[in-house]
């Protein structure tokens, strides 16, 4: 079994578990952290009749009370009345402090069960068990918790740190392909800010694992989660280099506002464009060689992932530029972009010209225009 990787946080350090068959492992593991041997569960639609009774056995045999709560699957759960309702769920199961709160499900579940762990009683304890490709990389790791508003993604959250979390790469055999693809992109997100020799390695065994190679997914997990974990310990709260983790999402979460935070544009398949794009600006101020966009875009479409606007809507410029403006990332005004100088050479760059943005987002445009049906 892989050894655990470790979140450094001081008193609030934890631990990430990845590897096969963890679900069955579960009572096990997160009985030693609880307060009272009581849990509440959060899962969604999809992952209940898959998985949640291998949890619950686990739980049981484990000797933990367990409760719970199925949600909507999709990302229109991340809102404020999904969350009145959950923590009223949780307040009717009688939850105390003590309680520990288990988020089971992808990116969507495990923000939304992170934020109402934050602000139940003024903060429980909870545990991300995350079901996807790209909640086990990327959302379940570092504590970002939050809830979609009309304005924009996750606008309204915390940073709140879970107890443990466990990434079942079992569980990963269940997801749909458009899934699978879609979270990989948050896998080669960590290979393009500072890691070529794993870009490199995805690009030689990227399509095996998607295809359902186990020991090549446990690989590219544990190895997105250790970047991940140093790049928290260094900067919790984002101040600084934690920043470069959005590559691509500054682009990314306007695409997806637009396109009404729903199944017709994938939050990884929005974060593929928008990688997309901040390769392309890149290119066009000069900063990147060309030659590095092209090989990005010939490994994302030889995956399957979007490298170009779907032509199945109209596309404003405008528009998208407007949600640039409530980007968490806007400092004195101005958007703070993650920009590179090459794969594996991410940096943050505020000085970027309006005109050069506007420039990349009306070729993108007329790109989707020009392949729309």
């Amino acid at each position: 079994m892989t050894p655990a990787i470790r979140v450094a946080l001081g008193d609030r350090s934890y631990e990430i578990h990845v590897g096969p068959a963890l679900l069955a492992e579960a009572g096990r593991l997160i009985r030693p952290l609880l307060k009272t041997p009581k849990v509440f569960v959060v899962t969604d639609e999809n992952i209940e009749p898959l998985h949640l009774g291998t949890l619950t056995a686990a739980l049981d045999a484990a000797g933990i009370e367990n409760h719970g709560v199925v949600l909507p699957a999709g990302e229109q759960t991340k809102d404020f009345p999904h969350l009145e309702g959950l923590v009223d769920a949780m307040l009717e199961a009688r939850c105390e402090r003590a309680t520990t709160i288990i988020a089971f499900g992808g990116g969507v579940i495990g923000d939304l069960t992170g934020f109402a762990a934050s602000i139940l009683l003024r903060g429980v304890p909870f545990v991300q068990i995350p079901t996807t490709l790209l909640s086990q990389v990327d959302s379940s790791v570092g504590g970002k918790t939050g809830i979609n508003t009309r304005q924009g993604k996750n606008l309204v959250g915390t940073f709140y740190q879970p107890r443990l979390v466990l990434a079942d790469i079992d569980v990963l055999n269940t997801l749909p392909s458009r899934q699978l693809q879609a979270g990989y992109a948050e896998v080669v997100k960590y290979g393009l800010i500072d890691d070529p020799a794993f870009f490199a390695w995805l690009e030689d065994n990227g399509a095996r694992l998607l295809a359902g190679d186990a020991l090549l997914r446990r690989q590219a997990v544990v190895t997105s989660c250790q970047a991940k974990a140093r790049v928290v310990a260094a900067d919790e709260r984002e101040t600084g280099r934690r920043a470069l983790l959005n590559l691509g999402h500054t682009f990314g979460h306007a695409l997806e506002a637009e396109a009404g935070f729903g199944d017709a544009l994938l939050h990884g398949e929005a974060v593929s464009l928008g990688i997309v794009l901040a390769f392309t600006l890149s290119v066009r101020l000069g900063f990147c060689p060309a030659a590095d966009l092209v090989r990005l875009c010939r490994h994302l479409d030889g995956l399957g992932l979007p490298t170009r606007l779907p032509g199945d809507r109209a596309w404003d410029r405008r528009r998208l530029m407007a949600h640039f403006a409530t980007d968490k990332k806007v400092k004195d005004g101005r958007v703070v972009f993650v920009l590179a100088r090459g794969i594996g050479q991410a940096f943050l760059c505020s000085e970027v010209a309006v005109a050069a943005v506007e420039a990349v987002l009306d070729e993108a445009i007329a790109g989707a225009a020009g392949a729309a049906p």
